[in-house]
This record gives structure tokens, C-alpha cells and sequence, in this order.
């Protein structure tokens, strides 16, 4: 395996782990705020406090589903490493540059196509 396969893995493999621990902590955290929001009787809508509690509902759910997202694409691209797909653009076929891939390692389009 080349050296920059070797740091392009352990690339992956660190941010995979940093962003499942964010979705773990997200998921943690909207569960919080929703058994919070339960244990409150009053109504969002009238409660000054409620726009607050379903600000702060939304915005952790939509942290959450970009979390979610992003590792779904590092597992994609941990997966094309293993099978050796990896850095090969997907639309023309042509490698991806090294560089493109430390920069954006879950790129599946080399800069010509991505334009």
C-alpha cells in the first residue's frame, strides 16, 4: 500500500471515529431535550420558554442528520478503500489527486468533474 493510501486511511478512520462520537452525543443530547420537553406540562406554543425548547429540538435533530450523513459517506469511502475504488472519480473514471483527497477525503468526483 503507498504512503498516502496509508495516511488517507488513517484519515478516514480518525474522522470516522470523531463523527461517531458526534452522532452519539448529538443523540444523546435530542433525547434530552425531548424528555425534557415532556416533563414540562405547558405548551410549546404558548410557553415564552417553547420557541427556545423547539429551536434548540431542531437544530440538535439537524446536527444530528448531517452527522449521520457524513458517516455514512466516510463508511463509503472507508468501503472503496477495501474494495480499491478509492480515489477513482466516479464520473470519468480518472484517479482523484492525492491532494483533493486529504482535503475533501470522502470526494467521489476529481476536481475537473466537481466544476
Amino acid at each position: 500500500m503507498p504512503p498516502a493510501d496509508d495516511e488517507l486511511r488513517a484519515l478516514l478512520t480518525a474522522e470516522r471515529a470523531r463523527t461517531a462520537d458526534r452522532v452519539s452525543a448529538l443523540s444523546g443530547d435530542l433525547e434530552a431535550i425531548v424528555e425534557a420537553s415532556r416533563l414540562v406540562s405547558t405548551d410549546d406554543e404558548h410557553d415564552p420558554e417553547g420557541s427556545t425548547i423547539a429551536f434548540e429540538r431542531s437544530q440538535t435533530g439537524t446536527f444530528l442528520k448531517d452527522a449521520r450523513q457524513r458517516l455514512e459517506e466516510l463508511d463509503g469511502a472507508l468501503g472503496r478503500l477495501e474494495r480499491g475504488g478509492y480515489g477513482v472519480c466516479s464520473d470519468c473514471g480518472r484517479p482523484i489527486a492525492v491532494e483533493r483527497l486529504l482535503a475533501r477525503p470522502t470526494a467521489t468526483a476529481c476536481i475537473e468533474c466537481a466544476i
